[in-house]
């Protein structure tokens, strides 16, 4: 977009705009992409619900983690998946696997699992716009974990949170690559399934003395990751690993 350039916002920004915020002419507003970066613009007309802006700024800010994560959910109630997905991408996540897994209560299939994740990429876009991100998280498809494990790239660290794991965070060297972490569900994971896991590389990690609910676990363990080599060391504020 040229400077100062007029467009219309979609019907439900514009909704947001008028109905939440109460914006007024003349007012501006930041709006993002997705691809990075921020848009100052100024609203010029308001007719009939529909909102006019002229862009009057880009401003190339980044808000991401030095950190890449990557997390893979397994499938809980919906009102959980949504608070966990809508927690991880404000703690950081880059990206997002609903995963169908033996002792998970919720099993989604055909269209009703395509809605779920629309429903699920849509919960990630709120959460960046609260949270000021500008980069937008990606909601993989519903699949099995064992076929989601198979397709995972080579390198990076690996982390399945297991009760019966002996590995510590802190006796664990700074990530070369992405972070893939993987959750259970409220039963746990099989043992079959926690085998595949540690074939595919995933090294078994406790988060202290007590279990941690499903909706707990993936939180803890980015808010831990984040505090030791992530957004909250301040050395690593704008020097990414």
């Amino acid at each position: 977009m040229a400077v100062q350039e007029e467009f219309v916002l979609p019907p439900e920004v514009a909704h947001h705009v008028l109905r939440v915020m109460r914006m007024q002419q003349g007012d501006v507003l930041v709006l993002f992409d997705g691809q990075g970066g921020e848009h100052h613009v100024r609203l010029q007309h308001i007719r009939q619900g529909q909102v006019t802006v002229a862009r009057e700024a880009f401003v190339p800010r980044e808000t991401e983690s030095p950190l890449q994560l990557w997390l893979g959910q397994s499938l809980c109630a919906s009102e959980k998946m949504d608070w966990v997905f809508q927690k991880a991408v404000e703690l950081g996540v880059n990206r997002c696997s609903p995963l169908q897994s033996e002792r998970s209560v919720v099993r989604l299939g055909g269209d009703r699992a395509e809605r779920r994740q629309g429903h699920w990429q849509r919960v990630v876009e709120a959460a960046c716009e609260q949270s000021g991100r500008n980069r937008i998280p990606r909601v993989d498809p519903v699949q099995p974990m064992r076929d989601w494990l198979v397709d995972l790239p080579a390198g990076g660290l690996k982390l399945i949170l297991s009760p019966q794991g002996q590995a510590a965070l802190n006796q664990l060297e700074p990530p070369a690559g992405p972070v893939i972490l993987l959750v259970g569900p409220e039963g746990g994971f099989g043992e079959g399934e926690e085998a595949a896991a540690a074939a595919a590389g995933f090294l078994p990690l406790r988060l202290g003395p007590r279990v941690l609910r499903t909706e707990t676990a993936a939180l803890a363990l980015l808010s831990a990751l984040q505090a030791r080599w992530g957004d909250f060391v301040e050395r690593n504020l704008h020097h990414p690993l």
